[in-house]
């Protein structure tokens, strides 16, 4: 039986990793408290002990405005932690599969990146998370890279869904920025896709996937709002102002344009990823409690 370790049990995408691998293996999930991706030996260690076939690495620090100021501690997790995974992995003859993000890229393209083109993050968690893949890619040789975007779902702490529908419930009216444009990415979607590669191993290196389809947040928000109101989400809100990144300033600059390409990926899952505004349904029905 395949022996999985998942790091980051606590996270949206890692609570919803361990329903989907658990019928695929023993699965060790760790979090912070088990897990401090700070502590180098303390990550030998735990990989030594459970003597994993396979870790999914589905922890990260991802306070992308916060990481202007705590580099040092976005690096750790971001950057040293995974390559110590890789490093442990090669050791055992395991495989490693490390999640990472669309904000390695600089965001000036204005059509989907894909895996072949050349990263340039242009704030500190990107350039975190970049330094994460190239440790990944240099010290495991049976490792996949798997990166997406605007990552959304019901379990874990806060995300832009969550945000809007807290926020919706208290104003009447919401400004969102309409000049950054990417592709919301359901939890259940994303850990579904790397069920998949469990069951069905692929070839090592980097690979896309998101759900379909490219809107701006601003876009997102007025779909959140137009479908949580069917399902009878308590909302105030009545108006969505779009504005642009210059006024709405963050200590963390944004790509404009952060599409990833998932043609790699469906040729690869036989199918095109569900569109965003599927997950999204999925995800409020989730909240809602109509599952």
């Amino acid at each position: 039986m395949t022996r999985i370790l998942l790091t980051g049990i606590a996270g949206q995408l890692g609570s919803e990793l361990q329903h989907t691998l658990v019928p695929l293996g023993e699965v060790m999930g760790v979090d912070r408290h088990k897990l401090d991706l700070t502590q180098p030996d303390k990550i030998r260690q735990v990989i030594g002990e459970v003597q994993p076939n396979l870790i999914v690495n589905a922890a990260a620090y991802t306070a992308v405005d916060k990481a202007e100021t705590e580099t040092e501690r976005a690096n750790a997790i971001n950057g040293t932690a995974p390559t110590i995974m890789a490093e442990a992995a090669q050791e055992l003859g395991a495989a490693l599969i490390h999640v990472s993000t669309d904000y390695i890229f600089d965001g000036r393209k204005n059509t989907p990146y894909t895996e072949d083109d050349t990263p340039d993050p242009i704030n500190a968690y990107g350039q975190s998370k970049r330094l994460g893949e190239q440790g990944v890619l240099k010290n495991c040789d049976r490792a996949i890279i798997l990166r997406t975007a605007w990552v959304y779902g019901a379990q874990g702490k806060g995300n832009f869904v969550k945000t809007m529908l807290r926020l919706g419930a208290e104003r009447e009216e919401l400004r969102v920025v309409v000049d950054q444009v990417g592709t919301p990415t359901w939890t259940g979607d994303l850990a579904s896709a790397i069920a998949q590669f469990v069951q069905h191993p692929i070839d090592s290196g980097i690979y896309h996937f998101t759900n379909s389809g490219a809107i701006s947040w601003y876009d997102f928000a007025v779909a959140i709002f137009e479908e949580a109101q069917q399902m009878g989400f308590p909302l105030q809100v009545k108006q969505v102002v779009p504005i642009t990144t210059a006024e709405y300033p963050t200590p963390a600059p944004r790509p404009a344009y952060s599409v990833l390409s998932t043609q790699k990926i469906s040729a690869i899952l036989g199918h095109h990823p569900p569109h965003w505004r599927t997950g999204l349904r999925q995800m409020l029905k989730q909240l809602s409690g109509n599952k």
